[in-house]
């Protein structure tokens, strides 16, 4: 089995759980860091020319990460393309499963039983606070509808204040956001990498929290994890 992942997240859950399936990956598939493939570009801009060469069994997208207009290329030149949807958690663990099956592995592996059964158990948060989620800079952009790290937010007790916006990932004002009026910001260091000197300063008076976005919006082995490192963020932003 020869798999190219232009996901990231699956990327990191296709290598871990299957060594030496993975022949080619994006430019962004960080994780593994030893991950020792052919590179074929970005998530947005794949080199089409090269995927086809490494004449893969499969090649594994998402419809929000990647291009319509490049999966249906590949399509056209006979390669197989499995594209997943993740809007939620329990979505997320449907898809991983089904990705894993089409590349090959024997059995369900324990890592993905183990985030499952982490999600599982979390428990009900003792209070929920209301939060605005910004993933870009110049312009501004929030998480607005129905997203995977809206999702994981609010199984945390954070509500995301654009939830019912029209968009998913709507372009508002910092001034919008101000008067928003939010408990807290969540500031995740992807896809815009923010950091203690680059974002809290635009929300003078208002607590942030500088989240991984790793954590936040993959949907891979780090989901294990995920609610004890964001539950923490979260909290120590609230002290």
């Amino acid at each position: 089995m020869r798999v190219v992942s232009l996901v990231p997240s699956l990327t990191e859950a296709i290598a871990l759980t299957l060594p030496g399936v993975v022949a080619g990956a994006t430019d962004w598939c960080s994780n593994p860091a030893d991950l020792g493939v052919t590179r074929v570009g970005g998530t947005k801009n794949p080199k089409l020319d090269h995927i086809i060469s490494l004449a893969p069994d499969v090649v594994i997208a998402n419809e929000e990460e990647n291009r319509a207009l490049d999966l249906t290329a590949l399509r056209e030149a006979g390669v197989e393309v499995l594209v997943t949807e993740v809007r939620d958690v329990p979505q997320a663990f449907r898809e991983l499963a089904r990705v894993l099956d089409a590349c090959g592995a024997p059995s369900r592996p324990r890592w993905l039983d183990e985030a499952e059964e982490a999600w599982a158990q979390l428990p009900e948060p003792e209070r929920r606070i209301t939060a605005v989620v910004p993933i870009w800079r110049r312009p501004w952009m929030v998480l607005g509808r129905d997203t995977f790290a809206g999702d994981v937010l609010s199984r945390l007790g954070v509500d995301n204040a654009y939830a019912t916006h029209a968009d998913r990932y709507p372009r508002v004002t910092i001034d919008e956001l101000r008067a928003a009026e939010p408990d807290l910001v969540v500031l995740p260091d992807e896809p815009y990498r923010f950091t203690a000197d680059d974002g809290p300063e635009a929300f003078t008076g208002l607590p942030c929290s500088l989240v991984s976005g790793r954590h936040l919006t993959w949907y891979g082995p780090s989901l294990g994890e995920a609610p004890r490192v964001l539950g923490a963020a979260l909290r120590a932003a609230r002290r």
